[in-house]
């Protein structure tokens, strides 16, 4: 197995089979800690690609399951390399690998997920048609801890050119399904180490500001759902949302393209995903989140209903159930 402590400077060319140096056309980054369960049917699924010049660099951030040895078997395709790190925490995990990748375009895919094996053909041709896009993304579909489909709200319909009113509102790409131009990611930087989660969210904005965005308009990517801290994992998204969403106001400018109303529904709409998701597990906790968003005139009336519901619902003992993996709002 390859092992690296190396920076993530970027790396021209790497060496081929046949000894000649090349760059395939895309580059797949997959941090990997402790998913050996997972990591078999993520890195399948880019191995049943219908499109095959790619490498994928699998990022194993200091896990302490078998993961090496869930990766082993792999690394037999040139395609295929396993980096070793020592705990750098997601983004920098992340960086590492795009950082050692040699493709124009960076695809990612966290090692819990899948893709549908037509996903990177059909995102590659609308680069191929659209060289103005910087992102192409899809829709998905979810799955739980054992691969079994989980019924799903339906999503609204994604949204293509300059996004970046609509993505400060909600972040509708989902993480695994996007591909990106290495120019835009040169252009805005890469992950940034200070946030924990929620990293994609502020990717995004940096690119929105300036890059255009595209999607395939199928399920391309199996999202695995309820095998984690769900609850725990939502508030701290939603406080890291919170303060990535003051950055991009008050460091990236973003008032110079989102006008003010939707920057307020964007801060209101966010604590009202917590408020509703909290609501059944954590009544008192949903009614503050609630009582955030007050804050924000243009969704008081949903706020309150909110608030009257919750309450309603604590007093009665009911649950009202909510889906932490179906809310999309900055998370």
């Amino acid at each position: 197995m390859q092992s690296s402590c190396a920076s993530s400077l970027p790396l021209p060319a790497g060496r081929g089979p046949g000894g000649g140096y090349y760059s395939p056309a895309v580059s797949i980054v997959m941090a990997a800690k402790n998913y050996a369960r997972f990591l078999p049917e993520a890195v399948g699924s880019v191995l049943a690609q219908t499109f095959g010049d790619w490498e994928l660099l699998i990022i194993d951030d200091g896990s302490t399951d078998h993961t090496p040895a869930a990766a082993r078997p792999f690394l037999s395709d040139p395609r295929v390399r396993y980096f070793r790190s020592d705990t750098l925490g997601q983004p920098r995990a992340k960086n590492l690998g795009i950082g050692l990748s040699r493709g124009a375009l960076v695809a990612f895919l966290d090692a819990d997920d899948a893709w549908e094996p037509t996903k990177l053909e059909k995102q590659l041709a609308v680069f191929t048609e659209k060289p103005e896009v910087g992102v192409v993304f899809c829709r998905r579909t979810l799955m739980d801890e054992d691969g079994r489909p989980v019924p799903a709200k339906s999503e609204t319909q994604p949204l293509r050119g300059s996004v970046l009113p609509d993505l400060f509102t909600q972040n509708f790409v989902c993480f695994s399904s996007a591909v990106v131009r290495r120019d835009v990611l040169s252009h805005v930087g890469a992950f940034d180490p200070q946030w924990d989660l929620a990293i994609d969210y502020d990717l995004w904005l940096r690119v929105a500001k300036f890059h255009r965005f595209d999607f395939v308009d199928e399920p391309l990517v199996r999202y695995r759902t309820g095998h984690g801290n769900l609850s725990k994992k939502l508030r701290d998204r939603v406080d890291t949302a919170m303060s990535i969403m003051h950055r991009a106001e008050s460091r990236y400018a973003v008032g110079d393209a989102v006008p003010a109303e939707v920057i307020a529904d964007g801060y209101a709409s966010t604590c009202q995903t917590i408020g509703f998701v909290m609501r059944a597990a954590e009544p008192v906790t949903s009614l503050r989140w609630y009582a955030h968003a007050l804050r924000w005139p243009a969704r008081r009336v949903i706020s309150l209903k909110g608030m009257i519901a919750g309450a309603l619902a604590a007093a009665r003992g009911r649950r009202v159930q909510g889906s932490p993996e179906n809310a999309t709002v900055n998370l």
